[in-house]
């Protein structure tokens, strides 16, 4: 059985400020380039039998820049949808909810369209995703690589490692980094965690 790969997108200038970022789908900075381009040595000496990323530019950019080719965006690879809190940091919203927390508090409804997700409803994405991996590497034909978002990649761990979509939380994850989650003896485990060249 192969292992997943989990690549953050580069950075962007609301991830340097801290601004949620869902559908605002900005462009990398040049470190945000230059983040990808690095990460090419970690992953272009893989087989893979999946490659997917999110259907943000971000994201797809970042996969282009690290060198990997057929990679197929999957709309369950979105972002979190912060609703109202779209472009707002942590700080900010912490002035008027002290206590807020994205993981239990979810997030208050945004502009038409973008009603905002709770971790269960990322779960749900997670878990449809996972169904899609499980299979990619049933096949035993190389990795599975996942090029995606903080947020969504964090869910996405909890879930591949039988947590509630909220314990999440555990798993820092900065930009530009590659991330593996192996197997030892038949349980899924955290092999390695923001790595850069």
């Amino acid at each position: 059985m192969g292992d997943l790969l989990l690549v953050r997108h580069g950075e962007t200038e609301w991830s340097l400020s801290g601004q949620h970022t869902s559908w605002t789908d900005l462009p990398l900075t040049t470190h945000g380039e230059e983040q990808a381009k690095s990460l090419a040595p970690l992953l272009t000496e893989r087989t893979y039998a999946l490659a997917l990323t999110s259907p943000l530019g971000r994201a797809i950019r970042t996969a282009e820049l690290a060198g990997l080719t057929g990679a197929v965006p999957d709309p369950d690879l979105h972002e979190w949808d912060y609703g109202g809190y779209e472009g707002v940091t942590t700080v900010d919203i912490h002035r008027a909810r002290p206590a807020w927390d994205l993981w239990t508090d979810g997030v208050p409804p945004g502009p038409e369209g973008h009603p905002g997700e709770s971790p269960e409803q990322i779960g749900a994405r997670a878990d449809r995703v996972l169904a899609r991996v499980e299979s990619a590497l049933a096949t035993d034909s190389g990795d599975v690589i996942l090029v995606a978002h903080a947020h969504f990649l964090r869910v996405f761990t909890a879930r591949r490692l039988g947590l509630p979509p909220a314990e999440g939380r555990l798993f820092q994850l900065a930009t530009g980094t590659v991330s593996r989650l192996s197997t030892e003896h038949g349980r899924p485990v955290v092999a390695e965690w923001n790595k850069r060249p």
